[in-house]
């Protein structure tokens, strides 16, 4: 129904538009409802756990489509088994100047330059004081205001880890995003190091990831997993958006990140790159054009333990996570496996 008949309308609205539309709806789902919603999309064949973190199913939405942690009711009531809201700054910032947001239906795929718009640390802290129901983990995805410097960069994420990461399940730190100036800098070994150490600090034994960009090259996906392994971080997040421009097409031009499955193959050889590095050793969230059971398995089978989707539920709806996890379950069957930790890494 979605793809049918809602999605055809909600794209002929600019597409900011159409997200603070689809928002509204998911922040206006009460629990009950959420909570009978998500009885029809149990999966219980497909519980995980991963850093001592127990997930209903592997199946979460990235970070970017609930920056301030408004629609958590609404979007576990969908069937994810976890959620992961964010980025979020020490202060609110309007991001970049609109458009900022360019869908290009011909090859499933988006353009995004929103610059973490957000309204702060101190309003998701409060929302998740208030927070109803958690039938899942809830990650904290945390970065740095765009006039804050690089070299006090630390500061900010070490002040988001104080004041929102004890309210997260886990924590992810955001260096990866192409739309903040200067910050894919802080991915250099050095800088690396420096932050993921201070924020390790705060957060204490709660699961700490580090999100990175599909962007980087062989050898450095293996420096950044070599520091990650040091610094004693739990796992990785494989991958934010690309600059890169793998087609030819007329809005291609915009500036921003493009997700969607232009992104899936490169994300995936990320995906696999690091599981290989760390020996398996490290837990690995794989994102990155996820539209189907297929595309999740095959991140799963590269080295993921759990996977996100942003983009595909853009073009997919509501359904998807439903439809993802009959077609994992289905796929457990076809290939007799009793769990899907059995599928982890099996292509590497």
């Amino acid at each position: 129904m979605y793809e049918a008949l809602l999605r055809p309308v909600l794209f002929t609205l600019d597409a900011e538009k159409a997200h603070h539309l689809g928002m509204a709806g998911l922040k206006a789902m009460p629990v009950a409802m959420a909570k009978s919603w998500r009885s029809n999309a149990k999966a219980d064949r497909l519980t995980t756990t991963v850093a001592g973190l127990t997930f209903p199913n592997p199946i979460g939405l990235a970070a970017g489509l609930d920056k301030n942690a408004e629609a958590l009711v609404g979007l576990f009531g969908l069937g994810f088994g976890f959620v992961e809201v964010g980025t979020v700054t020490p202060r609110p910032q309007s991001g970049n100047p609109l458009p900022r947001i360019f869908r290009i239906p011909e090859h499933t795929a988006l353009i995004n330059r929103l610059g973490f718009n957000n309204e702060g640390m101190a309003e998701m802290k409060a929302r998740l004081e208030k927070l109803a129901w958690r039938p899942g983990p809830v990650g904290v995805n945390i970065g740095k205001n765009k006039d804050t410097p690089n070299e006090r960069a630390v500061e900010d994420y070490v002040a988001c880890a104080e004041t929102v990461g004890p309210l997260g399940d886990y924590v992810v730190v955001n260096l990866s995003s192409p739309n903040t100036p200067g910050l894919r800098q802080l991915q250099e070994p050095e800088a690396l190091a420096a932050i993921l150490s201070a924020v390790k600090a705060k957060v204490g034994a709660k699961p700490l990831f580090l999100k990175i960009a599909p962007d980087l090259g062989d050898e450095a996906v293996d420096a950044v997993v070599d520091v990650v392994r040091s610094s004693g971080i739990t796992g990785l997040i494989c991958t934010n958006t690309t600059i890169t421009r793998p087609f030819e097409h007329p809005t291609a031009k915009e500036t921003g990140g493009l997700s969607g499955k232009p992104v899936f193959q490169r994300s995936t050889e990320v995906l696999k790159r690091a599981f290989k590095r760390s020996e398996g050793k490290l837990p690995i969230i794989g994102v990155g054009g996820v539209f189907d059971g297929d595309d999740a398995f095959a991140k799963i089978a590269a080295g993921a333990s759990l996977v996100q989707i942003y983009t595909g539920f853009i073009y997919g709806g509501p359904g998807l996570p439903r439809r993802i996890l009959d077609r994992l379950e289905q796929k457990l069957a076809e290939l007799k496996l009793s769990s899907l930790s059995e599928a982890i890494g099996r292509d590497v």
